[in-house]
């Protein structure tokens, strides 16, 4: 089967036979040998470009610092330090002993309008150093969408309810995202 028009440049002559039979053949083997590598890169760069640009405009974690020549910046919407409807925005990871202790927590810090959401993700297993050997057991892992201001409130409510000597309480930045679902994290939790 024949490629389509616009492939036609990037594809090989059929056999070395057919290009030494006729003129035509001959001229598009030339053609194919001296155009593909420059087709190619150009190809390749503009791929790339736009699809750097599309990211950089759909907030992406490409950032525009690391393409100046394109001229694309990210909306301001989904970056958090510029969004005026949204607020500065955590996921916090804490993990729990099975899921009831999963479900009673997260309704708790619901409750409190401490997050917006937490997700309970099931069949964890979690090896780490505990009183001087390698334990291993099989957990649940919270993770909780709140706003960075209502970290140390989080921390003090899980520390209050949790099962675990040392619960785990691990903070990471939201640094963009869907700025619907930021504004709802915001009018979803209390202020402080």
């Amino acid at each position: 089967m024949p490629l389509p028009a616009p492939f036609r440049v990037f594809s090989p002559p059929s056999s070395a036979s057919s290009a030494a039979a006729s003129p035509a053949g001959a001229q598009r083997s030339l053609l194919y040998g001296r155009r593909s590598p420059l087709a190619g890169a150009l190809l390749f760069f503009s791929i790339g470009a736009v699809s750097a640009a599309v990211a950089c405009r759909t907030g992406c974690s490409i950032s525009h610092r690391r393409l100046p020549f394109l001229g694309v910046r990210g909306l301001s919407s989904t970056r958090m330090e510029s969004a005026s409807t949204t607020v500065p925005s955590i996921v916090v990871y804490v993990t729990v002993p099975n899921r009831e202790a999963g479900k009673k927590l997260s309704h708790s810090i619901i409750s409190e309008k401490l997050a917006a959401c937490v997700n309970i993700v099931p069949g964890i297993e979690s090896v780490y150093w505990w009183e001087g050997k390698v334990q291993s057991d099989t957990e649940e892992l919270l993770i909780i969408k709140t706003r960075e201001s209502l970290l140390d409130a989080l921390t003090a409510h899980v520390k209050a309810n949790h099962e675990y000597d040392v619960p785990e309480v691990i903070a990471l930045p939201i640094t963009g995202g869907n700025t619907k679902y930021l504004e709802w994290l915001k009018n979803s939790t209390r202020d402080n």
